[in-house]
This record gives structure tokens, C-alpha cells and sequence, in this order.
């Protein structure tokens, strides 16, 4: 079942979770290794990160790698109890926000959601489910970071003096940067698909009140890959974590009983309540998945060809035609691809889609490709117009070419600095202890540890 759509995490939180697997096929003795205020950290916290880092390769020294990791641990913590003491507090829905954008860029790096399930043996719903307390506690740190640092801004003679100050030979090099606009049609499903789908929902949903079990004829025709092999289990959930019909359905319904052909962003649902505990319902769904035909796919593709002759004769600028023909949200913002790692509009080769970069690594700044048929992040075909709107050679970071990277160079470290001057103040005034087993580390920070 998939929740409906929405801040990326930090690495920290990312580590900790993808590390889960391999920490609980390696487990030993859990113990609390560090209490800062009234929260603590466990030795498994320390070892499914280190795991996820050896797994990446590149450790050299595993003492110093565990070490690393609790004081970055001990950071966390320290932050998290600030955001304890200032009452800062987040919503479901921001949490369900962040778990979404993060479980899609997930999905992205398994390749499906039906993988990412495999791999966990657990459906999608459950694995964000033991999310759920990691994306509170970050988004809590989140906001008590931004609390410290919201205010700071460097000035263009600041920019210039950390630019200046930069060793010569030291000086980075920037890589070769792409920025990339778009204009994205998802194909119209033709009127026969959607009747066909309907039909098919309509005849599992008679078979059922005939007597049929919703259990197997869920296994045998959902297409919703997380609950299907759960007899179509969804499992427990609270409101506002289901797309909208679905839950306006599945709220009104009697125990055992089985919905009307529903519509959501995910396809046609019947449903059937299992059992509700408040405002918390368990349910069970066969979900069938109208299908882009080939037929569709050319229709909008063939748009999307025409939309890019306008463009090529200057009869519209592509910013203009993106407003008007494209179905990406980003259109608003000059139909520029956004960069997830960074935020902003560039990208290097490697942080592009294959299918993308194989599309405008030829083209000249200025110029659109041909209609590319993609699958977006929910597994839907769509096709898209690419258009290059810039392309920089490898060069060594100048003021002229790159001052805003720069820029960003230089309020990173004076958000280092700030937040630095707060840890050595909040650890002589927050209550902490750290087991002796990790007295020997080499700390950054000047930590008054404790032994227990």
C-alpha cells in the first residue's frame, strides 16, 4: 500500500536505518553506551552504522570509525534534548511528509518497492513503522539546529576573505555541472483501460460477496506488492497515513464488510475492514493498477514533439511552455530539475539518471531533447522533454564562475563555528555519561565524560 505523497534526512539517519538488517544478522549483547540528558545510546545504535560504513568500504581504522560515530551520536542526542527543553514539537503529518520523500528515494536505489520489501522481508507499511520514532527524533533535531543557526548570513566581503584565505593548492576543483529543465506528461489512460480495470475489480468484489475468500483473491490479483503476499493486509494505521478515498472509505466501513470500487492516486481499490481500535483501522485491499498503453504513450509523446518544435521556432520560450503543457509541480520554479543531495538546480554526471544524461549529454546549452518515456517514483510511465539550460567545463573554483558554491563554502563553516560554540557550551550544562569502554576516543569536542 503506498502513502500518500510528500525534507530529506541527514546521512546519520539514513545510516541508521539501512545499517537495521545487518546489525540484527550480527547481534550481540545490547548495552547503553552514552546517556545525554534523558536520552541514551545503545551499542547497537554505534554497530548498525558501522556496518552500513563497512559495507561502503573504506575503513581503515575501526576504533577510530566507532568513535567518529558516537560523538556524532553524542551530538545528536545533545540537540535532541535541546529540542526536549524548548517544547519544539512536530506534527504526523510532517513526519509522514518525510518518510515519504525518503522511502521514495529508497525505492529508487532498490530499484521497486516490491525489492526494498524483499530485502526487509517486511511490508512497507511496517518498515516505516519502526521509522517512525528515528524520522520524530530528527525532525526535532532539525528544527532545534535551525533554531541556532537560522539567523546567520555571510556577507560578499566575508565570501571573499574565506576565498582568499584558501591555500592556493588547496583550492577545489568543481566538476563539470549540468542544469537541466523539464516539461512532464503523464499519459492520459484511455476510457477503455479504465473501464476494463473497473470491470475486473467489480467481478473479484462479486465473487467475494458470493462467498470467495477476500484473502486469496487478494494474493492472486492485487497489484499492490506489499500487501498482496499478506492476503492484502494493510495493518494498522491512523488517519491522515492513507491516500484520502481510500481512508474516507475504509473509515465508514463495518467490521467484515467490503467497500464500493474506490479511486485513489494508486489505482482501484476494494477494500474490507478487519477490525478498528479508535481512531486506528486495519484493513485489507485489492488493488488493480490501470495500464498506460502504447497507444497513450505515443499520444503524448507526440505532444511533447510538437511542444518542442514551438520552442526550437521561438515561438515560446520553454519556461513558458512548461507553465502551460507540463505536470511536473516544479514547473512553477523555471522547470529546473532539482538536485536532491544539494537542494539547488546543479548536477554532476553522476548524480543524474542514466536515462537523462544519455538524453542531453549532446545536446548544446539551449537545446531540448527527444520525448524520453521514464517511470517515475510511484512506477508510472511519463514522458518528458529535456532541455540543457547550461553546462560548465572542470575548472578550479573561482569568485566569478562559482561564487555562489563558494558562498555556500563559507556558511558552512560559519554554521561549524556556531554550532561548535554551542556544544562546548551545552556540555557543561547538560547531564551526560559515557561507559568506560569509550573513554579512550579521541574526541573533537572537549566531552566531560563520565564513567559509569
Amino acid at each position: 500500500m503506498k502513502m500518500k505523497k510528500s525534507t530529506a534526512l541527514i546521512p546519520l539517519l539514513l545510516l541508521s536505518f539501512l545499517g537495521f538488517k545487518a546489525w540484527s544478522q550480527e547481534q550481540v549483547i545490547d548495552e547503553v553506551v552514552a546517556v545525554v540528558g534523558a536520552n541514551y545510546i545503545l551499542q547497537s545504535d554505534i554497530e548498525s552504522q558501522y556496518i552500513q560504513f563497512r559495507m561502503q568500504g573504506g575503513i581503515t581504522d575501526a576504533r577510530a570509525t566507532r568513535c567518529q560515530i558516537l560523538e556524532d551520536l553524542l551530538f545528536q542526542k545533545l540537540m535532541l534534548n535541546q529540542a526536549e527543553l524548548d517544547s519544539i514539537q512536530v506534527t504526523e503529518e510532517q513526519i509522514e511528509q518525510t518518510m515519504d520523500a525518503r522511502f521514495r528515494y529508497y525505492i529508487q536505489q532498490f530499484g521497486s518497492q516490491e525489492k526494498l520489501e524483499q530485502f526487509y522481508k517486511k511490508s512497507l507499511i511496517e518498515i516505516k513503522e519502526e521509522f517512525r520514532t528515528l524520522v520524530k527524533d530528527q525532525l526535532m533535531v532539525d528544527e532545534a539546529q535551525q533554531n541556532i543557526i537560522k539567523d546567520l548570513k555571510v556577507t560578499p566581503s566575508e565570501v571573499r576573505s574565506f576565498f582568499n584565505n584558501l591555500p592556493k593548492d588547496s583550492i577545489p576543483m568543481i566538476e563539470m555541472e549540468y542544469e537541466i529543465g523539464q516539461i512532464v506528461k503523464e499519459p492520459s489512460i484511455n476510457k477503455d483501460e479504465l473501464d476494463a480495470t473497473k470491470a475486473r475489480l467489480k467481478s473479484l468484489r462479486d465473487r467475494i460477496l458470493n462467498g470467495e475468500s477476500f484473502n486469496t483473491l487478494a494474493v492472486l490479483y492485487s497489484e499492490d506488492p506489499g500487501s498482496a503476499k499478506k492476503s492484502g493486509e494493510v495493518g494498522f494505521v491512523s488517519r491522515g497515513q492513507l491516500y484520502p478515498e481510500y481512508e474516507a472509505a475504509a473509515f465508514g466501513l463495518k467490521k467484515g464488510e467490503v467497500s464500493e470500487i474506490i479511486k485513489s492516486k494508486a489505482g482501484y481499490h476494494i477494500i474490507q475492514l478487519i477490525e478498528r481500535r479508535g481512531e486506528q483501522i486495519n484493513t485489507r485491499h485489492i488493488l488493480l493498477i490501470p495500464k498506460v498503453s502504447d497507444a497513450d504513450i505515443q499520444k503524448a509523446s507526440k505532444l511533447l514533439d510538437s511542444i518542442a518544435d514551438l520552442i526550437r521556432e521561438k515561438k515560446m520560450t520553454f519556461e513558458e511552455a512548461a507553465l502551460q503543457f507540463s505536470d511536473d509541480p516544479g514547473k512553477i520554479n523555471g522547470a529546473s530539475m532539482v538536485n536532491p543531495t544539494t537542494g539547488n538546480t546543479r548536477f554532476v554526471a553522476g548524480q543524474i539518471d542514466p536515462k537523462v544524461f544519455f538524453s542531453i549529454e549532446k545536446l548544446n546549452p539551449g537545446e531540448i531533447s527527444r520525448p524520453v518515456v521514464k517511470v517515475n517514483e510511484e512506477e508510472k510511465k511519463t514522458v518528458s522533454l529535456f532541455y540543457l539550460k547550461s553546462r560548465t567545463e572542470p575548472h578550479r573554483a573561482n569568485l566569478k564562475d562559482d561564487y555562489s558554491t563558494i558562498m555556500e563554502w563559507a556558511m558552512n563553516k560559519k554554521r561549524g563555528e556556531v554550532l561548535n560554540k554551542w556544544i562546548a557550551d551545552k556540555i557543561s550544562k547538560t547531564y551526560f555519561r559515557i561507559n568506560e569502554s569509550y573513554l579512550d576516543c579521541n574526541f573533537q569536542h572537549s566531552w566531560e565524560v563520565k564513567q559509569y
